[in-house]
């Protein structure tokens, strides 16, 4: 009886899942909406005062994104408070949309790839995924690893899309 091989992995392929990528921290958002004087406006007194008592240990082990769902104009000084406040706690935020966050947790995570795990290396990122995001994130990755890649591929490793064959 012939012995099963399994070929991908004999082939020198280096497989990338995008779900590897995707953000494992709980997303929670902070509406400055809740804070506005009368819908309208933001008044420094009670918002400072509102800074000052909010239990912000509720965001530890949390990555959160700091928003206005209100039209109003909200002074870039309270974005700033919130985020400081977050930052002394040790929680990470952005000021944007769920989204934004989501992404720039993904780009974090491909940031810290080893590229020496990647020199020469014939790349497959594959696509099926439930990740946020997909384009930008397989974006990111192609952007990230072809200064050092042979070759870049999207798909399964029966069938593959060319994306990047380095040029002697």
């Amino acid at each position: 009886m012939e012995e099963i091989r399994n070929k991908v992995a004999e082939s020198g392929l280096i497989q990338l899942d995008l779900a590897d990528f995707k953000p494992e921290i709980a997303l929670v958002g902070i509406d400055l909406a809740d804070q506005l004087w009368q819908g309208l406006v933001i008044k420094e007194k009670e918002f400072r005062s509102w800074l000052a008592n909010h239990d912000w240990s509720v965001y530890k082990g949390k990555a959160v994104y700091v928003f206005c769902s209100a039209d109003a104009i909200v002074p870039t000084w309270a974005f700033m408070l919130v985020i400081s406040q977050l930052t002394q706690n040790g929680v990470f935020s952005i000021v944007g949309t769920s989204d934004e966050l989501t992404k720039e947790l993904i780009n974090q995570s491909i940031e810290q790839l080893d590229l020496s795990d990647f020199h020469d290396g014939r790349i497959i990122i594959k696509g099926c995924s439930d990740i946020a995001s997909p384009a930008y994130a397989m974006s990111k990755l192609v952007s990230h690893l072809q200064p050092v890649a042979k070759s870049i591929m999207y798909g399964e490793p029966c069938s593959t899309v060319p994306i990047y064959k380095h040029k002697v």
